[in-house]
């Protein structure tokens, strides 16, 4: 989602965005198969625990990776290209996408959803309208789906070329040295290895409002304060974290075993914690706000993750090879399409008699391959492999390496 030239400094970080792409894949798989409540109105028959930590665990660090790899290119946009330059390139890379495909996705989501909800409630296929799920007073029958994230992170971007705009006319006002406070500010928690605490404390804030103490996303088009905080400051850290860069993305690397190491301790904390709460029993605090604490452990292991991540693929991961390639290219098209084929795989396979592990395995097997067929063959030498990639993409040049995003 990213067209600027990649730098082989930043090979890594495009890599891992790719991969959180096609993660969706699995996180989505799982929501069929969790035995918690679901945030979704259908269910297969066959549940399973492991989906339930599975859709935690990927949960925990995939969209706080995401916003943060996204305010890191964007801030590299603004510096190659001025705020306005990359204002146009996140329209042309969000926007547009976005007002093309979301349409026609609503339209065969929505109506595979309702097939997969009469299965779910009367076990067998059908549609009725009947079984639509009941919208909130007032609330609108249209959401932004999966595709969430391109509509958030375009008005984050529309945001951060407002600041840029704002803070080039109070440079006549305000000391450069005070504008520049905020991104100082985060670059001192990132290097510090208790800083993720103070980063978690205001997530921790808005969690509390929300009953596990995750916030969770509507896909409203008009989201809540808290889901703005939520990518907000994941955005705005990948912004800041761009300046000091030369000296931050080694310090991760160096640090991302002992990040991944605390982040597990945070994350078995958020699994007690959250066991409890669901199990109806007393949880073992000798204070109140059980939501509370699940969100700042939760939160914890977001940022601890999400740094742990960042590090370890540019210690490991630094480098792009075909393979690599050719998944950076894809994820794109992957993302957009994925739902169609985790909600339609999970319709075929309703009614097998394979457990719910083995179930997970054949759609994420199958929606993986049908998605990769189809950038193959519809999407990679078209116009639209043009709109998702920011440039042509011919046979003879499909050995070259992807751009960033």
């Amino acid at each position: 989602m990213n067209n600027a030239q990649t730098s082989p400094r930043f090979d890594a970080l495009d890599n891992l965005r790719a991969l959180m792409m096609w993660l969706g894949i699995v996180l989505h798989v799982a929501v069929n198969h969790i035995t918690t409540v679901s945030p979704l109105p259908w269910r297969d028959p066959k549940t399973s625990p492991v989906a339930d930590l599975l859709l935690l665990f990927i949960h925990s660090f995939r969209m706080p990776v995401f916003f943060v790899l996204a305010g890191f290119f964007a801030a590299l946009l603004a510096e190659r290209r001025g705020a306005d330059g990359m204002l146009k390139n996140r329209s042309l890379r969000l926007a547009l996408p976005f007002a093309v495909f979301w349409p026609p996705l609503f339209v065969l989501t929505a109506m595979l959803s309702m097939v997969y909800i009469h299965l779910t409630v009367r076990g067998v296929p059908g549609f009725d309208r009947a079984l639509t799920p009941a919208r909130q007073p007032g609330g609108s029958p249209f959401n932004t789906m999966h595709l969430w994230f391109l509509y958030q992170l375009f008005w984050l971007c529309v945001l951060a070329w407002a600041g840029l705009r704002l803070r080039l006319r109070l440079r006549r006002f305000v000391p450069a040295r005070l504008c520049d406070a905020v991104a100082r500010g985060f670059a001192l928690l990132a290097q510090r290895r208790l800083g993720f605490l103070a980063l978690a404390l205001p997530l921790a804030l808005m969690g509390s409002f929300y009953p596990s103490g995750i916030v969770a996303g509507s896909g409203s088009f008009l989201p809540p304060f808290a889901e703005w905080v939520q990518s907000g400051l994941f955005f705005v850290f990948g912004w800041c974290l761009h300046g000091p860069r030369e000296h931050l993305l080694p310090l991760f690397a160096a640090r991302c075993k002992s990040h991944a190491l605390a982040g597990l301790a945070f994350f078995i904390a958020t699994v007690v914690l959250l066991g409890a709460v669901r199990g109806g029993t007393a949880l073992p605090l000798p204070w109140p706000h059980p939501a509370f604490w699940i969100a700042f452990a939760y939160n914890a292991t977001s940022w601890l993750w999400s740094l742990a991540l960042i590090g370890g693929f540019m210690r490991y991961v630094p480098h792009r090879n075909a393979a690599l390639a050719y998944l950076s290219q894809s994820s794109y098209w992957v993302y957009l399409v994925h739902m169609l084929g985790t909600i339609g795989f999970g319709i075929l396979l309703f009614n097998a008699s394979f457990g719910a592990l083995a179930k997970m395995g054949l759609n994420i097997a199958a929606t993986s391959l049908v998605a990769l067929a189809s950038y193959e063959l519809l999407v990679r030498y078209t116009p639209i492999g043009t709109l998702l990639s920011g440039r042509r993409v011919t046979r003879a040049r499909r050995g070259l390496p992807a751009s960033a995003g």
